[in-house]
């Protein structure tokens, strides 16, 4: 077996002499993949031309990458570079050294990157014929140095036949595996490791901590007062599980998809893939795992729920992909989605849902969501101007919105009274009279998150606030005070 060594083009080069640096883009001088990136937004913004995928492949990755380059225009300012990397070129760069952009993403992102950091003597890139990526990439290098040393910096194992042939080879990103090949392979220059990823940063991904509003599915036990029947909430339990899984996916999905937006945002720019924390590969990887894993467990739930499962995830993929940008429509889907719980939790259980929770469910979170645009609004007006990216609202949409959240919320007080006087209630409670308590409560609740709101203190999703704020744990304690007491 032959085994290929480590050779500089011309040996008699000091390791001390300034020889040109070659700097890889994807996942060394950003921490991300820019093909992934261009993928999901045209995805996003043009998901008619993802029919051309096939063809586009059937031509070669180059193709793929400049048909999906011309229709994909990236913030590139707003990337989520390298720090620790641009720090050390600006320095090399201040000592006279040649640095040259070398990379296989399209050469529409390469000279704007190169444009953007102004660092870079020369750029490299794939173009609609040449993918420009392992040997191929190597060649082209040699040709634009005639033959010349280079030292070369990348995070990838596809890389490894470039380092071979460079006088040092620069790990950037690289995992334990690939260095510990390099040490063997190569002489190792400078290394800069990428920030770890530990569960903590995952469950902010798949967003854990929105599986509470799942707790909805619960809510038709909780009407029917079948908490003590242990097969109906095992029922439950297993919906809410396959709907947290499924739900994970559709968050991840938003992340890739709304990843421009997300990088211009004030605090959406923290989450784990737009900052770079993630790669962004591992989260396409791990969509098709969660939504397969909720399907398997629904498959031992009523076919009903499959179905209502199903409907869930097609109206959020219809809202992930362009539903959110239509005004109105949007606030709509994220009440029926809401709702949709619910409703999977009667699937699931086999319990019949009443008129009264359906309708008092549809008014709260038409509320909830309307408040989520005044945030969305506020937030934006505050640090860079009119409307909130990827959505169908202008500043001044936000009286509009503020009276039609509140008339949705105090609606689900008007529902609650009229259920009170219906003679449904008199089959699960005995003293009906006192549910009357229940109004004061919730109107108190709904007003308090619009005052909250409004004064610009309200959380990114309203859900999660109710969950975090202690007014409204002392609500919930209330209601449910309240509910015992008519029992």
């Amino acid at each position: 077996m032959n085994m290929q060594v480590n050779t500089v083009a011309d040996p008699a080069v000091d390791e001390t002499d300034p020889v040109p640096l070659v700097v890889d883009l994807d996942g060394t001088l950003v921490n991300s993949d820019l093909l992934i990136e261009s993928a999901f937004m045209v995805a996003h913004r043009s998901p008619h031309s993802l029919v051309k995928l096939p063809n586009w492949l059937r031509s070669g990755k180059a193709t793929l990458k400049a048909e999906l380059a011309r229709r994909a225009d990236l913030g590139i300012a707003d990337l989520p570079y390298n720090e620790a990397l641009i720090t050390f070129l600006r320095a090399e760069k201040a000592n006279g050294r040649t640095l040259i952009l070398a990379t296989a993403s399209n050469e529409k992102y390469a000279h704007q990157v190169a444009e953007h950091l102004g660092l870079f003597d020369a750029v490299l890139a794939s173009d609609a014929r040449t993918n420009l990526s392992g040997q191929t990439k190597l060649d082209a290098l040699r040709a634009h140095l005639d033959g010349g040393a280079f030292d070369y910096a990348a995070d990838d194992d596809v890389d490894r036949v470039i380092w071979r042939h460079a006088r040092k080879a620069v790990l950037v990103n690289a995992d334990a595996k690939l260095t510990a090949h390099m040490r063997d392979e190569s002489n190792l220059g400078d290394t800069f490791e990428r920030e770890h990823a530990d569960w903590r940063t995952w469950a902010r991904a798949l967003r854990i901590y929105q599986w509470a509003k799942n707790g909805l599915i619960f809510v038709p036990l909780l009407a029917a007062h079948e908490l003590a029947d242990v097969g109906t909430v095992a029922m439950a339990l297993l919906a809410f599980i396959a709907y947290s899984l499924l739900a994970s996916s559709v968050y991840l999905l938003n992340d890739l998809v709304d990843l421009g937006d997300d990088r211009q945002h004030p605090r959406k720019r923290e989450r784990p893939f737009a900052s770079g924390r993630l790669p962004i590969l591992h989260g396409a990887l791990a969509i098709p795992v969660l939504i397969l894993a909720a399907f398997v467990i629904a498959l031992f739930l009523p076919p009903l729920f499959w179905l209502v499962l199903a409907t869930y995830y097609v109206l959020t993929l219809a809202y992930s992909l362009g539903l959110k940008q239509l005004a109105l429509l949007d606030v709509l889907t994220l009440a029926g989605l809401y709702t949709l719980r619910i409703i999977a939790g009667g699937a699931a259980t086999g319990i019949e849902l009443s008129f009264w929770l359906l309708a008092l469910s549809m008014s709260i979170f038409l509320s909830l969501a309307m408040a989520k645009r005044c945030t969305e609004l506020l937030v934006m007006k505050e640090h860079s101007g009119d409307a909130p990216l990827g959505r169908g609202y202008v500043a001044s949409d936000l009286p509009p919105l503020r009276s039609l959240g509140t008339a949705a919320g105090y609606t689900s007080v008007v529902v609650l009274a009229l259920y009170i006087n219906s003679p449904d209630i008199t089959d699960h409670y005995s003293h009906p009279a006192r549910i009357w308590l229940l109004c004061p409560v919730v109107l108190y609740w709904i007003s308090r998150i619009w005052l909250t709101t409004l004064r610009g203190q309200m959380h990114d999703d309203p859900i999660v606030f109710a969950a975090r704020d202690t007014g409204s744990r002392v609500c919930v304690l209330l209601g449910a005070l309240i509910m015992f007491l008519a029992l």
